[in-house]
């Protein structure tokens, strides 16, 4: 059995782990990645939020992507039955680029993968990690090609950015259960003949079901006339729909007159996809020898986009940690990278429990809406759950109860 020797170890190409290995590399550090699929492949997770750039641009990138021909995106689109009201990210509190991208997420992951790998990072696709152990105080991982071959790998360290994946916390014990209900996503890709001017294609569109509250979809337009499509609900809901996922999609859309009037023309060229039980959570984000980014640590929920947003933000705090204790210094895991990083999940969480018990629903489709607090939330919703000048951000639970109060 081959062994080899390296300074840092990336668990997976996607979002995070090609920021993360970037990042590290423009420092300096010898990095490897390994990848358990091979790219483009398909994922959920199109409609990034403006604060993804803003580590995208740090990772040495932002260049490719404004180059790549992505879907514009402005803002944020919210619909129920008659009730309409949308979010401009150039109108929002904390200050910054006005705009981001919405993006097949197959060019755009291999893009940043491209991206890492010109700047000196090594990725070796359908790898995967197997076990992990300890050896001398280094880490050990035990990898397995496509081919059968298996290595194992010494490194001074492993960050896991396996996404859904979540290779560590399966192969060192430490998931939890979320305290998020159970839900499912059908989601698909259409060729969807929107006519020009019918709706904002600058936006993604968030649908509550007309008759619950809680079951909602998404339209999310992407470049060359293409929409990602998808419904998200409690299994037991979508379950009542007879049929397989194809058809369970399309009689759920024909129930939200405003979708499938955009969609009536829409080509259903991609198969359905389902997926369930995405929410996650792990005892801890770091460890001896190793840190968790992204979705590998935790995943709230997909109605507001964070996923993307919070796994670029834990790859530019975890390579500033590292970095640092690479060169020796002492530095706290604890207190400079899992609390700040939760700060800010725990904002996203505040707004994903107010979307699903009706609250923040009350606060979007109310009638007067005051610009200075709408200015708040938009920050939110463009990303910016760490901005601690943001009341909205630092005391999110109290003041969305309060103002859902008074909108009441």
């Amino acid at each position: 059995m081959t062994v080899e020797r390296r300074q840092v170890v990336v668990i997976g190409a996607g979002p995070s782990g090609s920021i993360a290995a970037a990042l590290l590399r423009r420092r300096g550090r010898d990095v490897l990645v390994l990848e358990r699929q091979a790219f483009p492949r398909f994922s959920i997770g199109e409609s990034l939020l403006v604060h993804c750039l803003d580590f995208v641009a740090e990772a040495g990138m932002l260049e490719a992507v404004d180059a790549a021909g992505f879907q514009y995106k402005n803002g944020a689109a919210f619909a129920h039955s008659a009730s309409y009201s949308d979010y401009d990210f150039s109108q929002r509190f904390t200050p910054g680029r006005p705009s981001t991208y919405q993006v097949l997420r197959a060019k755009f992951d291999k893009l940043l993968a491209d991206g890492a790998e010109k700047q000196g990072v090594e990725i070796r696709y359908r790898v995967e990690i197997v076990d992990i152990g300890t050896r001398e105080g280094r880490r050990t991982l035990t990898a397995r090609a496509a081919s059968g071959e298996v290595t194992t790998i010494e490194a001074d360290f492993v960050l896991d950015a396996s996404g859904f994946g979540r290779t560590l916390p399966r192969l060192l014990d430490l998931e939890v259960p979320s305290d998020f209900p159970v839900r499912q996503a059908l989601v698909t890709h259409v060729t969807d003949h929107i006519p020009e001017g019918a709706f904002d294609r600058n936006k993604v569109r968030v649908v509550v079901h007309p008759r619950h509250h809680d079951v909602w979809y998404w339209l999310i337009p992407l470049a060359d006339g293409r929409s990602s499509v998808g419904i998200v609900a409690e299994p037991k809901f979508i379950e009542r729909y007879p049929g397989p996922p194809e058809q369970q999609l399309r009689t759920l859309l024909a129930e939200e007159q405003g979708l499938t009037s955009l969609l009536v023309d829409a080509e259903w060229d991609t198969p359905v996809r389902q997926i369930a039980g995405y929410s996650a959570n792990v005892k801890t984000m770091h460890g001896p020898g190793f840190a968790l980014l992204g979705n590998a640590a935790e995943f709230l929920d997909p109605v507001f986009s964070s996923g993307i947003t919070i796994a670029m933000r834990s790859a530019s705090t975890a390579v500033d940690v590292l970095d640092r204790q690479l060169r020796g210094e002492r530095v706290d895991w604890q207190s400079e990278f899992e609390v700040p990083l939760r700060r800010g999940v725990d904002c996203f969480r505040a707004y994903v429990d107010a979307w699903y018990d009706g609250r923040f629903q009350k606060i979007v489709f109310h009638e007067r809406q005051p610009e200075e607090l709408k200015r708040m939330i938009c920050s939110v919703l463009a990303g910016y759950a760490w901005d601690e000048r943001n009341p909205f951000v630092t005391q999110a639970r109290a003041r969305l109860d309060t103002l859902a109060k008074l909108c009441a």
